[in-house]
C-alpha cells in the first residue's frame, strides 16, 4: 500500500509582524498548477480556520516564501512571496510582503544559500513578484543569522536583532511608475455620486491612499481593525475605491472585477493626521510619537498592524508635496516617518535623492528595521492525492 501522505522540507519563520512557511525552491515543483496545489494544501486554502493546514487563519499567518540561489549578477537569492487567503481556495503571487521579506535574508544564510560574513551580511534579494531588488542587512554570528538584540517593533513581543531592509530600488514595483496615472492626486467618482480624492502610488507595492475624513471613519482617531472589519458599509466603500484605483493603475480591466483580476493590489490605505489613541492592546500611543495615523486594508480586511511594503509606500508618498499622505504628515521631520498603526508606532527611514522629479522621485535611503526568528524546521505533510492529478 502506498503512503497516503508525502512531505516537503520547510521552515516556519516570523518575519516582522507576519509569519509564514519558507521553502527552498529546489524542494518544490516548478511554478505551475502542481506547485500551486501543493502550497494550497500545505497552508490550507478551503476553510477560514485553515484547520487542515499550517496557516493560522489570519492573513498575516497565511503567507509563504520560496527562496533559491539567483543567477542574476545583481542578486544573491531569488524570492517569491505567496499568500493563501483563508477560505478563498487560491494562492496569490501578485504582490510582495515587506514583513515576510525581512526573514528571507536570515533563511538564506541559515540554509547555506548565502555565505555568512560577520558582523553584517548583506543579502541582495530579487523579488520575483515585483521584479525588484531588495537588500537585507542581516547581523550574523558563528555563521548564522543572529536572533537576540535590542530592537523592539510594535506587534512583536520582546526584542530581537535588527535587520535593515532597503527598498530604495523598488519604485514603480508593479506598474513601472511611482505615479501610474501621472498625477499626485486623482479624483475617483463613486456610485453614489460622491467624488473622493486619492493618491495612487507604486513604491514596494502599489497603494491607494484616501483621507479618513473622506470615507467617514475618522473621529479623530482611526478605528481599530475589529471595528473596521465589522463595518460592512465602510468595507464596501473601500472595496469600490480600491477597484476603481486598480482600473486607473492598469491592474484591472473593470473595477467590478478587481476582486478576481487583482485581489491583492493595490493595497488600500486610510490616513489621518497624528492624534493620541489607544492601540489594539489598550496601550496609549501619543500624538507626539507619530507623524500620521494609517490603516491598511487588504483582501477586504484591516491589517492587524502595518504591512512592510505598505509602510514603504506611505513613507515614499510622504516625501512628495501635495499627496494625500504628505498632507496628513505635514509635520514629519526629515529622514524618518513614524506611522501610527493598530499595534503602535513604526518608523520608516526615508531620504529623497536630488535630481528626481515630483512624479518620478528617487531615494537615497528608503527602508524599515525588522526582526525575524526561525520558529520550526522540519517536514510538512500533505495528502498524496494532491499531486496525483498533475503527474
Amino acid at each position: 500500500m502506498q503512503d497516503e501522505q508525502r512531505s516537503v522540507r520547510c521552515t516556519l519563520m516570523r518575519g516582522g509582524t507576519s509569519k509564514g512557511l519558507y521553502f527552498n525552491a529546489e524542494d518544490l515543483p516548478a511554478p505551475g498548477p502542481a506547485r500551486d496545489a501543493l502550497l494550497k494544501a500545505l497552508v490550507g486554502s478551503e476553510d477560514l480556520l485553515q484547520i487542515d493546514g499550517l496557516g493560522g487563519s489570519r492573513l498575516v499567518t497565511a503567507k509563504l516564501a520560496i527562496v533559491g540561489r539567483s543567477s542574476r549578477p545583481d542578486a544573491d537569492v531569488d524570492y517569491t512571496y505567496g499568500i493563501v487567503p483563508p477560505g478563498r481556495g487560491m494562492v496569490v503571487f501578485t504582490s510582495n510582503c515587506g514583513n515576510i521579506s525581512s526573514a528571507v535574508g536570515p533563511y538564506a544564510i541559515d540554509r547555506g544559500l548565502v555565505e555568512a560574513t560577520e558582523p553584517i551580511t548583506q543579502v541582495r534579494i530579487f523579488n520575483t513578484n515585483t521584479r525588484k531588488v531588495l537588500v537585507a542587512h542581516v547581523p550574523v554570528a558563528g555563521g548564522r543569522a543572529r536572533v537576540q538584540g535590542e530592537l523592539a517593533i510594535p506587534g512583536v513581543p520582546g526584542t530581537g536583532a535588527e535587520i535593515f531592509m532597503e527598498y530604495s530600488a523598488t519604485t514603480g514595483a508593479k506598474t513601472g511608475q511611482v505615479f501610474p496615472t501621472g498625477r499626485v492626486v486623482d479624483r475617483i467618482e463613486l456610485q453614489d455620486g460622491r467624488v473622493i480624492e486619492a493618491t495612487l502610488g507604486d513604491v514596494a507595492n502599489p497603494c491607494a491612499f484616501v483621507r479618513a475624513a473622506d470615507v467617514d471613519c475618522e473621529g479623530p482617531v482611526l478605528q481599530l481593525p475589529d471595528k473596521v472589519d465589522a463595518d460592512p458599509r465602510l468595507i464596501e466603500l473601500l472595496k469600490e475605491i480600491r477597484g476603481k484605483a486598480a482600473l486607473l493603475m492598469g491592474l484591472a480591466s473593470d473595477w467590478r472585477e478587481a476582486e478576481t483580476q487583482s485581489p491583492a493590489l493595490p493595497l488600500m490605505v486610510v490616513v489621518a493626521p497624528p492624534h493620541d489613541y489607544q492601540d489594539a492592546q489598550g496601550r496609549k500611543v501619543r500624538r507626539e510619537d507619530t507623524d500620521l495615523q494609517a490603516r491598511l486594508v487588504f483582501y477586504n480586511r484591516c491589517h492587524e498592524s502595518m504591512a512592510g511594503t505598505g509602510s514603504i509606500c506611505i513613507a515614499a508618498m510622504s516625501c512628495v508635496p501635495g499627496t494625500i499622505v504628505q498632507q496628513a504628515a505635514s509635520g514629519a521631520a526629515e529622514g524618518r516617518l513614524r506611522i501610527g498603526h493598530p499595534l503602535g508606532a513604526m518608523e520608516v527611514v526615508r531620504e529623497m535623492a536630488k535630481g528626481g522629479s515630483e512624479l518620478n522621485p528617487k531615494f537615497v535611503r528608503l527602508g524599515i528595521r525588522r526582526t525575524a526568528r526561525r520558529l520550526m524546521e522540519g517536514d510538512a505533510f500533505y495528502p498524496a492525492t494532491v499531486l496525483e492529478a498533475h503527474q
